[in-house]
């Protein structure tokens, strides 16, 4: 395996690298992120683009550098197997996935408080314009109880960063590379690929039920994780199932 970086790669960090800065240049960072961060659905910001445009935004100098670290040390070796268009295919895919997956449990989290809110009698547009001008009942608090806040957490949800496709490309990796041998910074213990990542999704999904985190920030949209995961598992298995798929696109 060659060592340096490949084409798509190159050209994601290029992109990322480029919104991220954008962030700050346009002089308007709370309008560049209500254009291009992804909002729930129901949100008056929500715009259909963001679906793309989500997974090119960043929300810090950390949360960049740990993505594009992770896309350039993983990604380079996926691509090199898939050839550069298969991969770009699959990393779009595997973000698509992620936001698919975290859209549908803020979906379950809003639809639950919103149903509860409507059978204590409380009408939905009276709810829908109270969360469309940033506002809420206090009543909602007494009806939802440990609901209320992952409730108005959903509808006020934005999400950005790569993290989605690039747990994808983890998956890929390890799928490829079962034997390779991985470290945490904070534990410096080698351990195989195909351990290592299967656990770093398992304490995702455990972090976006329980709402503990663990090594994330509490911010973290885990479902993203874990969407993007299986994404990237799902479509690893049928590609590898098809017996005329040989990972390379010409």
């Amino acid at each position: 395996m060659r060592r340096g970086i490949t084409d798509a790669v190159k050209h994601l960090l290029i992109i990322n690298v480029i919104m991220f800065a954008g962030t700050y240049l346009i002089g308007n960072r709370e309008l560049f992120f209500q254009w291009f961060a992804l909002f729930f659905p129901k949100n008056d910001f929500f715009e259909p683009w963001q679906v793309i445009t989500h997974m090119f935004m960043h929300g810090n100098f950390m949360h960049i550098l740990f993505n594009m670290f992770a896309l350039w040390m993983f990604g380079t070796a996926v691509e090199q197997i898939f050839g550069t268009r298969k991969f770009i295919v699959f990393y779009l895919l595997s973000g698509l996935g992620a936001a698919i997956i975290q859209i549908g449990f803020l979906y379950y989290q809003f639809n639950t408080g919103l149903t509860d809110l409507i059978a204590a009698g409380i009408s939905e547009s009276d709810v829908y314009g109270l969360l469309s001008e940033g506002q809420y009942n206090t009543r909602w608090v007494t009806i939802l109880g440990d609901k209320f806040e992952a409730f108005i957490s959903a509808y006020n949800s934005t999400m950005v960063g790569a993290s989605g496709a690039i747990f994808g490309v983890l998956v890929a990796f390890g799928m490829l590379f079962p034997e390779s041998k991985l470290m945490l910074i904070f534990l410096p213990i080698p351990i195989k690929a195909k351990y290592f990542i299967p656990a770093i999704i398992a304490l995702d999904l455990f972090s976006a039920l329980s709402g503990q985190s663990i090594f994330s920030p509490s911010n973290t949209a885990y479902m993203a994780h874990v969407g993007g995961a299986l994404t990237g598992f799902l479509l690893m298995y049928f590609w590898k199932k098809n017996e005329n798929d040989k990972y390379r696109w010409n």
